[in-house]
Order: structure tokens, then sequence, then C-alpha cells
């Protein structure tokens, strides 16, 4: 099949995006893949004389490491607790800026987004010092609240929720847009025509909001597990994985397993493990929210 002028001309236009995600996106992915069947490690930086293929040794080996296991443990707790406490801020958030009784609105909306594009580094270390034990303020207003100071980062009981609260607040602002956006294009009859109906307000929320934002929360509910699922910079900067390993995450481990011990063959394993729970978390998300559609 030939194609036609056209169809040249629309494949050049796409050819320089098509070829920047090959470069920077197919082939960076292939090559970990490859790795991943590879012992990889500082010796074969320094000669590939020293690379040897290695098979499923570095996911067998992987599987049989606790501290993966409660790494894994650590970012599942941080996923299923988080992404509904960020969904959840974002939808109030959104039914707040919605609201006819809420003024400034683009003030407000604004003022909510802009932790979004801050500085996730920058936000963890003002995190850090607001959690502090003795300096922080979170500590100074529970003191006078009679409320004796907690080591929220030092604690191992309090270290991955104190994290939690800082990722709900800076990124719920995302997920608060998309919401405002699916709640300004519901048709204003709906509610009109539920008012005349005798529908009080938490009727209305559950029979025609939730059920016309079904798609965006979908949306908004896999893009925030994805988010969750790569917690990295937080731990990092704010617990270094501590206290007691218990946050340490995925992506903290894998990080470490790459640029602390060189195992970069080990560390390539980790991402596709990571990425496979990721893929068939999303999967199961897409057929619940299916079933869903079915029995309605």
């Amino acid at each position: 099949m030939r194609l036609k002028p056209l169809d040249w001309a629309g494949w050049l236009f796409v050819a320089p995006a098509v070829m920047a995600i090959a470069v920077f996106f197919a082939l960076p992915v292939l090559a970990a893949l490859a790795l991943s069947f590879t012992d990889f490690d500082i010796y074969a930086l320094a000669s590939l004389d020293n690379l040897r293929f290695a098979g499923l040794d570095n996911y067998s080996r992987l599987l049989t490491t606790p501290l993966f296991w409660q790494a894994l443990g650590n970012t599942l707790f941080f996923v299923v607790v988080g992404v509904p406490l960020s969904i959840g801020a974002s939808l109030g958030a959104a039914l707040l800026l919605n609201s006819p009784l809420v003024k400034a609105r683009a003030f407000f909306r604004t003022a909510l987004f802009a932790p979004v594009v801050t500085t996730l580094v920058a936000v963890a270390v003002v995190w850090k010092y607001l959690l502090h034990t003795r300096y922080g303020l979170i500590n100074h207003g529970l003191a006078w609240l009679g409320v004796d100071a907690i080591d929220w980062l030092g604690n191992p009981a309090t270290a991955m929720p104190a994290i939690m609260l800082m990722s709900v607040w800076k990124n719920y602002g995302y997920n608060m847009v998309i919401l405002l956006a699916g709640l300004q294009a519901i048709p204003k009859e709906l509610y009109e025509a539920a008012q005349l109906e005798g529908a009080t307000r938490w009727q209305q929320l559950r029979h025609i909001t939730l059920p016309q934002l079904a798609p965006m929360l979908l949306m908004v509910s896999i893009l925030t597990m994805a988010g969750h699922f790569q917690l990295f910079a937080e731990p990092y900067v704010m617990t270094q994985g501590g206290p007691a390993q218990r946050t340490v995450t995925v992506l903290y481990f894998m990080y470490e397993e790459g640029f602390k011990w060189w195992s970069l063959g080990a560390a390539s394993a980790v991402a596709f493990v990571l990425f496979l729970l990721m893929f068939a978390l999303t999967r199961l998300q897409l057929w619940v929210a299916r079933r869903q559609e079915g029995a309605a």
C-alpha cells in the first residue's frame, strides 16, 4: 500500500516527536530490561568484559530479600492510605471552589494549586523543619493545646504518616483542578431538577455529582496511584529511609541498589517488578470501573 502525499506530510510532522520518544524513552527502557538479566555493576562500568548474563537471578534474589518486602509493604501502605486521602482532599477542595458561596475563586484556585509547582525537595526541607521535635511549628501548636511534643520523623509509628501528610498537601491541587473542571461541566439542570424533587445536598452529591465525575475520578486515581508508587524524594530528604527502615520505599530501595551498592542489574530488576505491580493494579482499577458501569 502506497502512502499518499498527505500521509507522508503527517509522518514528517510527527517524526521529530517519534524519534525523541524512541531515543529518550524506548531505548532506555529496553536497555534497562536487558540490564536486569545481567550482573551489571561497578566492575562492568570499568570494562564490559566483566559483564555476565545472570538470567533470572536478580529477580529471584530480589524476592528473597527481606528489605525489599519491607520496602514493598511501606509503599503499599503509602498507596492504600495516601491515594484515598489525596483524592478526598482534592474532591473536597474542588467542591468548595465550585460552591457559589466562595468568593475570589481565581485567587483560591491559584493558592491551592501553588504547592504542586513548588520544588519537591524545597517542600520536603520545609516540612522537615515544620515537623522538628523541638523547633517545629507543628509541635509548638500542639504545645499550646497542652499536647507533648511528638517525634514525627524519628518515631517508626509516625514517620510514614507524616510524610503522607506532606505528600497529600503537596499534590492534591493537581487533581483538584481536574475535578473542578469536571464539576463545572455537569449540567446545572440536573441539580435544578433534583432540587424540585426535594433531593438533599448529600443525595445530589451521591446520585449526580459522583456518577458524573466517575471517569475523572478513575483517571485521577490511576495518576495518583502511579505517583504514590514512585515515592522517593520525600523519604530521601526527610528520613533517609529511617527510622527502623519504616520509610524505605521500593524506589528508595532501587536507588540504594543502583547508586549506593552499584548493583545496576539488580536495580533494573526492581524497576520492572514495580512496573508490573503498577500495571496489574491499573488493570484492576479499569476492570472494577467497567464492572460498575455494567452494573449501572
